[in-house]
């Protein structure tokens, strides 16, 4: 059986004020009945870890760079981030492919890093509205899926997010139908049937329940509604009762 997770990418999103959020989850849930990972800004790792050191809890990052040191300003290691008390780093979001023109073999080199540094990469993958329409989006989220996992990937040190571009911070959410789709497909496409797959993308207290549901949905990778205890435990809660 693969363990549910459920993992809160606070994106661009928090100053030190803001670790009372992820302290108050923690005081609320002291022994969750899945996983639990929260991804902060890099400013925040070091400190959200101490803060959660006594906890069930899992710290991960949200981006790393595929060189293990060097001259690249501004940029961070897998190796600096594992350091810093992160124990996964997110990959391949959508935000980077676009914001940063991140293509896959970057993203396979990140995760080869990742992996080299003793860190689980969440792996992302997910098509735009354009490719939806445009029936394409099994092909889209198989190909990069092929160009992303780098040798090796395994259920140790890997997960794969579905995130479909357009519904990332938008509110809208693909049906249930077209989520089992494409679960489905990465499902028969991984290297390892243990590897979890997540599903992000406008996932709320309000749907949370129904998209657990669906077979092969392991978890969550949760953008906005991570931010606030409130929100994401009842979201955790959802996940745990999908779990039970």
């Amino acid at each position: 059986m693969r363990r549910k997770l459920a993992a809160g990418n606070w994106k661009m999103h928090g100053l030190a004020a803001d670790l009372a959020q992820a302290e108050a989850l923690a005081r609320d849930l002291p022994a969750p009945a899945v996983d639990v990972l929260l991804c902060p800004p890099a400013t925040l790792i070091c400190r959200m870890a101490k803060a959660l050191a006594r906890t069930p809890f899992a710290i991960g990052a949200q981006d790393c760079h595929p060189a293990a040191q060097g001259a690249h300003t501004g940029d961070v290691s897998a190796a600096m981030l594992a350091d810093a008390g992160a124990s996964h780093v997110i990959l391949g979001h959508s935000e980077r492919r676009a914001d940063h023109g991140e293509d896959s073999a970057l993203v396979a080199a990140k995760a080869t890093a990742a992996h080299g540094a003793g860190l689980v990469a969440i792996i992302c993958v997910g098509e735009t509205e354009a490719q939806r329409d445009a029936g394409q989006t099994l092909a889209v989220v198989r190909e990069q899926l092929r160009d992303s996992l780098p040798d090796g990937a395994s259920a140790e040190n890997t997960v794969v997010a579905y995130e479909p571009v357009w519904a990332i911070g938008t509110g809208r959410t693909p049906t249930d139908a077209q989520i089992a789709e494409v679960h489905d497909t990465l499902r028969a496409a991984l290297p390892d049937a243990g590897i979890r797959l997540l599903y992000g993308g406008s996932v709320k207290p309000s749907n949370a329940a129904e998209i657990f549901a669906i077979a092969n949905v392991d978890g969550a990778l949760v953008g906005g509604a991570s931010l606030k205890a409130a929100d994401f435990g009842a979201i955790i809660a959802a996940l745990e009762a999908a779990e039970g």
